[in-house]
């Protein structure tokens, strides 16, 4: 029987049946069909034979003989199209057909059985579905919540990075100059023998000290009820801050802060003082951070010099003088003296000065102090003994020494100094109070004290007079340092004793600036005080159709043709107006301001100035000037000519030590030694003066009473120059010299301008100017003023310019 399959041979032919018995050979059969698909078609009879020919017997040996390969004719070629004849469907076989009958290959009751089991199948797969359901859906929630929880752990992680990088951010310079932004000390003031004259306390009393110098009574105590595990903490204590919360909670408030001294130090200094949970954790944040850049010791250094006490008290150091009356002295410091019941009184206020501070609430002062032994002995800083010691002393009546600030000294020199240190510093007054600065002034407090009380004196003895009030100026010509200002007889007036009539008040000076004039003549040239000037009537024509000005002579007469020395001294207006005129308006006006060191005030702002037209009637005194600024330019007379700038502060020093001010004592040449010498020698010319005053006016130095000195027997006579001057209607009245020591200028009138009656300058400002200056030159050596300069000769009896 011939192997291969026939051209249109029915299906189930005997091959496929053998396919169907022989599953085996499916392979063998399949590689046969599909070479036999593969071999190429032969086009003629000739090639038919010889395929037939060459076929192999078996389908294995035509695989062996020929592999299959991918048939690659192309589709529009003749045996392609033969071989896709094949791939049409059969016909449809007409009729119906029927299967025949087979026997039943499954055993009865299956289907009964497959029903049951589909059933009980169907169920189980519910069951299993509905527990994977159930299983799947706590698995989800699971997941979902794990998922959510750990979202938000790291949105609050994220969140509070982010928080804690800003806040590091914000403050990381803050906390590097720490110290820097703590409060500083209160400013004060000290005279020239280091005595404290005056604290600016409106913003709190504060003296910081090392801590050295500060009793370890204190610091452990403030260690043992603050914060006990300060000096190992690493600025905070979680346990403190748990411990707090708990008790807030159950108070149902803020009654604990769980805060560490180096958290508190942050509230105080950088944070702020709001009761907020984020300015807890602002500060909780940044405690490391400062316990990192800072030592322990340095931490409780800024803590106890700035921590506040109740009271407007702030540190250690105030807080033991205001608390316990303690002072520094020799050896140590008041802070350094607190034993351990003072300390643990202390350190019982800062957490609440308000009412646990020892003069306004006693009762509650001692219950915390009770407390704060009691930390002090459980963790071993004290023992019992010393614990029962401290309760006893706190005990006793007189424990609590309040004691208050010492009354401000020197109130108007004060006054001056706060507006110099402004003037000086470029700062307002109000930048002052906690500036930590340390001012020095030049104050002799005790020549301050005995002026104020002899320009008092005097003005009441003077009463009838009308004359209310006086102002006293003294200053060193030879460094500028004012060593005493009385701006009033009364500082505490309520009516007039803000006012400071030295520093503050524009007076016309009278005959007082008829020395400027005087020596611009003598360095010109044009006069010397053996020049001769006619005192006569005299008319001056004004422009602009005003009346003519005619000076008059204090006395109402003329003295005809004398000396200008004589004119000088005696304080004459005609020879002074004619001197003028020789010398210039402009001119003398520029000497005044060179020696005083003032300028328009019409046209300035600033301290140093004049108020007034600079006319003719300069010379009697029509401009207004300060006390302070006349009186310096008496200094410059009395220091050869040379002016330095007049100052109350000779340095002022901040919290450190280190020099911020000192003022500039360089001297100036102002005024030509020549002119200055003639000045000085006729200012101190008493016999010249004795026409207008008398040998014993309070113009010459003696120490011996009036009428020994009329008697001849003056005493200790020290050498002076000195003038006098009134302004018009008798409203002001000076007094204006010096010695080779110091230059004293007093004013005295009233400070509503009226006039006086009857009272000239030797008369009313006179007398104090005598007292104070013997009071200054009495422990002195007595010393002569300088001889003429090379410049100057005597000619005619009287000193004259060379030639």
């Amino acid at each position: 029987m011939a192997t291969g399959k026939r051209t249109g041979e029915a299906p189930g032919s005997q091959e496929e049946q053998a396919t169907q018995q022989n599953p085996q050979v499916d392979g063998e059969i399949v590689e046969q069909q599909e070479s036999k698909a593969l071999a190429p078609v032969p086009h003629d009879d000739k090639e038919l034979e010889e395929s037939k020919a060459v076929v192999p017997a078996t389908a294995s040996a035509v695989a062996l003989a020929h592999p299959r390969q991918p048939a690659r004719l192309p589709a529009y070629s003749q045996a392609a199209a033969s071989q896709r004849l094949g791939d049409a469907p059969e016909p449809p076989i007409p009729g119906v057909i029927y299967e025949g009958t087979h026997n039943n290959q499954n055993p009865p009751g299956w289907r009964t059985k497959r029903y049951f089991k589909r059933k009980n199948l169907k169920g189980t797969r519910s069951r299993e579905l509905a527990t994977s359901r159930v299983g799947t859906r706590t698995m989800t929630t699971m997941g979902v919540s794990v998922l959510c929880a750990l979202m938000i752990a790291i949105i609050v992680f994220v969140t509070f990075q982010g928080f804690a990088n800003a806040v590091n951010q914000k403050y990381q310079a803050s906390v590097t100059t720490l110290p820097d932004l703590l409060p500083k000390d209160n400013l004060k003031i000290y005279d020239s023998q280091n005595q404290l004259i005056y604290q600016m306390a409106d913003q709190g009393v504060q003296t910081s000290l090392p801590l050295n110098k500060i009793s370890r009574n204190l610091i452990n105590a403030e260690v043992a009820i603050e914060d006990q595990n300060f000096w190992k903490n690493n600025g905070y204590d979680i346990t403190g801050i748990i411990r707090a919360a708990i008790q807030d909670l159950t108070a149902h408030g803020v009654v604990s802060g769980g805060s560490t001294i180096t958290q508190q130090l942050l509230k105080n200094a950088i944070v702020g003082n709001q009761t907020t949970a984020l300015r807890k954790l602002q500060e909780i944040l940044l405690a490391p951070e400062v316990t990192r850049t800072y030592t322990k010791d340095q931490i409780m250094d800024m803590y106890l010099n700035t921590v506040y006490y109740g009271n407007m008290v702030y540190g250690a150091e105030a807080a033991a003088t205001r608390y316990f009356g303690l002072q520094d002295n020799a050896k140590q410091t008041a802070a350094q003296q607190l034993d351990i019941a003072q300390a643990a009184t202390l350190a019982g206020i800062p957490s609440n000065p308000a009412l646990r501070n020892p003069i306004a609430y006693p009762q509650n002062s001692y219950r915390r102090t009770l407390d704060v032994l009691q930390q002090l002995y459980v963790q071993k800083y004290i023992t019992q003994q010393q614990k029962a010691q401290a309760i006893l002393e706190i005990q006793k009546p007189n424990f609590v020494k309040p004691t208050y600030l010492p009354p401000e000294q020197a109130a108007t020199y004060v006054d001056y100094v706060m507006t110099e240190l402004t003037n000086d510093l470029h700062v307002k007054t109000a930048d002052l109070s906690r500036s930590g600065l340390t001012v020095k002034t030049a104050l002799d407090l005790n020549l301050q004290n005995y002026a104020q009380a002899d320009a008092k004196m005097h003005i009441q003895q003077m009463a009838a007079h009308h004359m209310s009030n006086a102002a006293v100026v003294v200053e060193d010509q030879h460094n500028g340092e004012v060593k005493a200002i009385v701006g009033n007889i009364d500082p505490n007036n309520p009516n007039y004793g803000a006012f400071n009539v030295a520093t503050q008040g524009y007076r016309q000076p009278g005959s007082s600036f008829k020395p400027y004039v005087y020596a611009t003549a003598f360095q010109e040239g044009v006069a010397s005080p053996g020049s001769q000037v006619l005192d006569a009537p005299l008319v001056i024509p004004m422009c602009c159709g005003l009346p003519p000005f005619v000076p008059q002579n204090y006395s109402q007469t003329f003295g005809g043709w004398m000396p200008v020395r004589t004119a000088l001294d005696n304080s004459l207006n005609i020879p002074a107006i004619k001197i003028e005129q020789l010398a210039g308006v402009d001119a003398s006006l520029k000497t005044a301001e060179n020696m005083m060191g003032i300028s328009d005030g019409n046209t300035s702002k600033a301290a140093n100035v004049y108020y007034g037209q600079p006319n003719v009637t300069m010379v009697l005194g029509a401009l207004g000037v300060r006390l302070i600024d006349n009186t310096s330019g008496y200094a410059t007379f009395a220091n050869g000519g040379v002016r330095i700038q007049y100052h109350a502060i000779d340095l002022v020093t901040d919290q450190s030590g280190k020099v911020i001010f000192q003022p500039n004592t360089a001297g100036k040449r102002v005024l030509s030694q020549a002119a200055d010498f003639m000045m000085t020698n006729i200012l101190s010319d008493n016999a010249a003066r004795n026409i207008e005053f008398g040998p014993c006016s309070s113009l010459y130095l003696y120490t011996n009473t009036t009428q020994q000195c009329y008697a001849g027997n003056p005493g200790k006579v020290i050498p002076a120059a000195a003038k006098t001057g009134t302004s018009n209607s008798f409203i002001d009245n000076w007094t204006m010299g010096y010695t080779t020591h110091y230059t004293v200028g007093v004013w005295a009138g009233n400070n509503n301008n009226s006039p006086m009656i009857n009272v000239t300058g030797v008369d009313g400002a006179g007398p104090i100017w005598n007292d104070v200056q013997l009071y200054l030159n009495k422990n002195l050596p007595v010393v002569n003023f300088p001889g003429p300069p090379s410049t100057v000769v005597k000619q005619n009896g009287d000193w004259v310019l060379k030639h």
